[in-house]
């Protein structure tokens, strides 16, 4: 049998519509360029990139479509390529025709004739904007993390975070001590007492408390009661409503507390008489100026002595 000498897929190769075709096809942004650093073809995905037509891309050089900065760094890239032939991949910026920067990967390698001499720089381009958007976010969070965790181990007051399963995510050491030495030292084995199962943290009452806030989506569900011959003031709040909830937990025994406790307690009351006062002096109306007068003096002794405290 007789072979051809020419491989059947020579036509292919040498149909340059049949080429264009096939990286147009192809989503990712594809280029390629001479050894003067002009482009030669690019596909529709390049285009859409850089938010310019082809005609004012083919014939072009990175300095005449990226700001002098940007473009600098590609040259500089392509030439390292040319004197260590090979692959090369890397990150930069890319600006389009409307000004916005992306994140980016280059991924180049030369091309050859068939001789093999390099003739350009084929590549393609990787927009990572989101990717690095969202690293970024997560890093944030990451961050805030650690600031709330550190925060909340220094709060003289028990709290505890639990997700949507009622497993532990945080908790303080504060907490711990509140329900004994056996809770003291799980918590010395594992720190935040992360993934433990709340129910075998507290008391039925506390568990219901939680469930109760993480079910209902209720902001906050506040309670005093007797645990341990401790006094407790429970305080359950929706963090991520259905998703994440927490309590803080105070030792209303320790007499600082109490003090403390009972003014805020008075305060409260003391704001909820003087909204009442307020419409009060309101619904009176024009008619009863003297009245008015009197329940203002009253609102301003109230706030004086809310002031003192």
């Amino acid at each position: 049998m007789i072979y051809e000498e020419k491989p059947t897929f020579q036509g292919f190769i040498d149909d340059p519509e049949l080429n264009q075709k096939i990286i147009d096809a192809l989503p990712i942004p594809i280029f390629y360029r001479d050894l003067n650093g002009i482009y030669v073809a690019c596909n529709i995905a390049q285009e859409k990139l850089l938010g310019l037509p082809k005609s004012l891309i083919i014939g072009k050089t990175v300095f005449d479509i990226q700001p002098f900065e940007i473009a600098e760094i590609y040259a500089q890239r392509d030439q390292e390529l040319f004197d260590s032939p090979g692959d090369q991949s890397y990150e930069a910026k890319f600006r389009d025709a409307s000004g916005i920067l992306h994140d980016v990967v280059f991924n180049k390698a030369v091309i050859r004739n068939n001789q093999g001499e390099i003739m350009g720089i084929v590549g393609s381009i990787f927009d990572i904007t989101e990717r690095k958007k969202a690293e970024k976010k997560l890093e944030k969070a990451r961050e805030s993390t650690v600031i709330a965790s550190a925060m909340m181990h220094k709060i003289r007051a028990g709290i505890i975070i639990a997700d949507s399963e009622l497993k532990v995510i945080d908790s303080n050491e504060a907490f711990a001590k509140l329900f004994g030495s056996e809770i003291e030292e799980l918590y010395e084995t594992i720190p935040g007492l992360h993934g433990a199962d709340l129910k075998e943290l507290v008391p039925d009452v506390i568990y219901k408390m939680f469930s109760t806030t993480l079910i209902s989506g209720e902001n906050m569900i506040e309670r005093d009661l007797k645990i341990q011959n401790k006094l407790l003031h429970v305080s359950v709040i929706t963090i991520y409503k259905h998703r994440v909830v927490g309590a803080l937990l105070r030792d209303m025994s320790a007499p600082s507390l109490v003090r403390e406790e009972i003014i805020s307690r008075a305060q409260r009351v003391n704001r909820a008489n003087l909204e009442t006062v307020q419409k009060i002096a309101f619904l009176l109306g024009d008619n009863a100026s003297q009245t008015e007068e009197l329940l203002n003096s009253i609102i301003e002794s109230y706030k004086y002595g809310e002031d003192e405290d």
